[in-house]
């Protein structure tokens, strides 16, 4: 940790504290300005590794404050294989994009996702991707490729969401697996960020019914 993260999460430490004694009510929970320094302040100094806790560096690889940046998005559900769900992905009015829509498990059906038209992301070096999302309780998988086909090797990584809630979701690349429709691929190299080309939502969590996902971001970290 440097100087300069030290001052930061130093000066952190002293806005909490002084909401502590300002804000009506809270002053019971937190403890003096004066005690949460001194209990927190040296163990700050004397543990540099928590700065990697802290000092993370982020890009902004999509947002839909500017649609005309925002990257395409096409559409693939189970009506690939004779499914019957659909979903759609759309721009808000609060600058977020909407992927929502309804999975049916007829005719073996069971799946909806969305993924960005292929562009090379510059994630060399990177460590993983930070959400910003809405959901609706249900489960969802972020969906990477390494390639420009429709079909082939995906890498996934599954995160849940909290029905109408904001909700920061983190996910290490190294998290991400290997798959092909829907199965494990044994044997596939593991992910290579500075490979992605295409970045997709996808759920498929056997419940039949209408689903909603709201993003406002996603941003690589390292």
């Amino acid at each position: 940790m440097n100087i300069d993260s030290r001052r930061c999460i130093i000066l952190a430490v002293v806005t909490l504290a002084s909401h502590s004694t300002n804000r009506k009510g809270v002053s019971r929970l937190l403890p003096s300005n004066t005690s949460l320094l001194i209990l927190v302040v040296p163990l700050l100094l004397a543990y540099p590794h928590w700065g990697s806790a802290v000092a993370l560096e982020l890009i902004t690889i999509v947002d839909f404050e500017s649609p005309e940046k925002a990257p395409g998005w096409r559409i693939v559900n189970d009506g690939v294989m004779g499914g019957l769900s659909q979903s759609q992905m759309s721009l808000t009015s609060e600058q977020t994009a909407l992927f929502k829509g309804t999975v049916s498990l007829e005719n073996n059906g069971g799946f909806a996702s969305v993924r960005s038209e292929p562009t090379d992301f510059g994630l060399a070096g990177f460590s993983g991707l930070l959400l910003r999302i809405r959901g609706d309780g249900r489960k969802y998988q972020l969906r990477l490729r390494t390639d420009r086909n429709l079909d082939g090797i995906a890498y996934r990584a599954s995160f849940g969401t909290t029905a109408g809630e904001w909700t920061a979701v983190k996910l290490d690349f190294q998290a991400f697996l290997p798959s092909f429709r829907g199965r494990r691929v044994p044997g596939a190299p593991a992910l290579d960020p500075a490979r992605i080309r295409q970045i997709g939502f996808l759920i498929s969590d056997y419940q039949e019914g209408r689903f909603q996902l709201e993003i406002a971001s996603i941003k690589a970290y390292r």
